[in-house]
Order: C-alpha cells, then structure tokens, then sequence
C-alpha cells in the first residue's frame, strides 16, 4: 500500500497512543483497505506505531460527527474511551466543529462529550468528560455464552484454572477480574487466554482490579485486538461499574492505569447503570508519510 503523502496525527490519552486520520471531507483509506491499512501503520518500529487508527469520519445516523477506530490488529472495536477522548480533541483544535459539547456517533452508540478548553489559548483542548452511556451486564448482550443471565462475580475455567470474574458492555466488552495485587498477575498469560475463550464470540478487554479503597483503584489491562495498553477508558468505566454493581466501590472513582489516571463517575438511570468518564487527551505530533 502506497502511503505516501498521508497526513496524519499521533496523539495518546494516558499511554494509549492512536494514528488519527481526517476523513470528514472526503475518504482517505478506501474502505476495503481500512483493515490492512492499520495493521500495517500500528507496525512499531516498522512505521508510525499505535495501539490503533481513528477515523474522523461525517455522522451516518445519528450525532454530529462519527468515530471509528481499528486496533493495532486490523480490527475494528465499537468504541474506545481514549481514543474518543483523543478524536474530541482532534475534532475540537483543528475546528472541525468548534462547540464545547458534541455528540459523537460510534459503532458503540451515541456518546457526549464536554470539552474544556485550555485558560490561555482557547482553541485548544485541555480535559474532557465523556457520557459513556448505558452499560448492560446481560450476557446476551456483551456477547457470552453462559448459562446465566448476568454474570457477576461467577467463575470460568480458564486454561484449566477457575477465575472469577464479571463482565459488562459499555458499547464493547469486558471482563474485569478483582485481583490483591496486579504486580503478581502474568498478563501475558491470562490476557490472551481469556481475550480469546470460546465463552467469548466476539473476544472481549481483561482488566486485572487492585481495590485500593472504595474511592480508588488501579487496574491493568490486556486489549482486544492490541494486547497490554498503558490505558483503557471503556475498561477503567467497566471495572467502576462493576465494582459498584458488586457493591464493594462507591460511584465516584479514581482510577490508577499505567499510563496515568481517570475519574470515574457511576449514575444510575431507570435501574440501569451508565457512566462519566473524565480525564485529558495530548497531541504528541503531527506527520506526513513519504
């Protein structure tokens, strides 16, 4: 694939670093070349390097503007906390659309996003809070195959090995896993073991909890499609909302990633349960390939 001439942007939220691309006006990457497209640009040390691609892309349903992103393998993931933190920054600093609140349409459904923008300069971005949506702990719909209509703190035999874990959809999947101490989890080993379990026809995120108190956790996690990240949004809002669901975390959480921290805030809507999820978003620089 001839890239030549592709501008680009390389920005990260927390250490979960992307490949964005403007396609507003006009389509960069054909369609069908989309997949391979990313799987050839995330290459590190081979090309730019990322976790994934952002497509700033015109709305085709609902919202003002559509996001869609492609993992470091190809795929293409329904939505992504940092990465849509990263493409509202994107959007917002080179005038895209220029309004502090936006609706953002993604394959995981609408989501709104209230951007801050930086005291001094106010055409730039600084913080940003996303509504995460309504989250769903039906096995049905995550999806996963089980016996059980929720699966909440249930056990699954993995690599021989019995784990406990629950799992939860905030427009992509998780399962999140209460651990005493993340330093002693081999994610490598687990990470892809249960990214890819047979319960799973989709695959789905790991995230490995450490609670530090109802108010504070650190997690670590192996990503669908891209393996370990500094950061995942949809992941540290998954584990603030089963933490919650389970009863043994309030509703506002502060979550400690690798690659730095976000707020998480639980709300309860008709007997559902959703999420705001706050934290920054940095460009780190912008590129041409020759």
């Amino acid at each position: 694939m001839d890239l030549s001439g592709l501008k680009f942007s390389k920005m990260h939220g927390l250490g979960n670093d992307y490949v964005v691309i403007n396609e507003f006006n006009e389509e960069i990457i054909p369609e069908n070349e989309k997949n391979s497209f990313s799987l050839e640009i995330c290459k590190r040390g081979f090309s730019v390097g990322a976790d994934g691609v952002i497509f700033v892309c015109p709305p085709t349903d609902e919202g003002q503007i559509k996001f869609r992103i492609f993992n470091a393998d190809g795929s293409e993931a329904e939505m992504c906390g940092n990465g849509i933190r990263c493409f509202s920054k994107y959007v917002y600093d080179n005038g895209i659309i220029k309004n502090n609140k936006i609706d953002v349409e993604t394959l995981g459904g609408l989501k709104k996003v209230e951007i801050t923008p930086n005291e001094e300069n106010k055409n730039i971005s600084d913080f940003f809070k996303v509504d995460m949506g309504i989250s769903t702990f039906k096995t049905s719909e995550i999806p996963m195959i089980a016996d059980t209509e929720e699966f909440l703190d249930e056990k699954l035999i993995v690599n021989n090995e019995e784990i406990a874990m629950t799992t939860v959809s905030v427009g992509n999947p998780h399962s999140v896993i209460f651990a005493e101490n993340t330093q002693d989890i081999d994610l490598d080993n687990y990470g892809p073991a249960i990214e890819n379990h047979e319960a799973f026809p989709q695959r789905i995120n790991v995230h490995f909890v450490e609670i530090l108190s109802k108010n504070e956790i650190k997690i670590i996690t192996w990503e669908r499609g891209a393996g370990f990240t500094y950061a995942c949004g949809t992941g540290a809002t998954s584990c603030a909302l089963a933490g919650f669901k389970l009863g043994i975390l309030d509703n506002n959480v502060l979550v400690h990633l690798p690659g730095g921290d976000l707020e998480i805030e639980v709300y309860e809507k008709d007997d559902e349960l959703g999420a705001f999820m706050k934290g920054e978003a940095k460009l780190v620089f912008n590129g041409e390939m020759f």
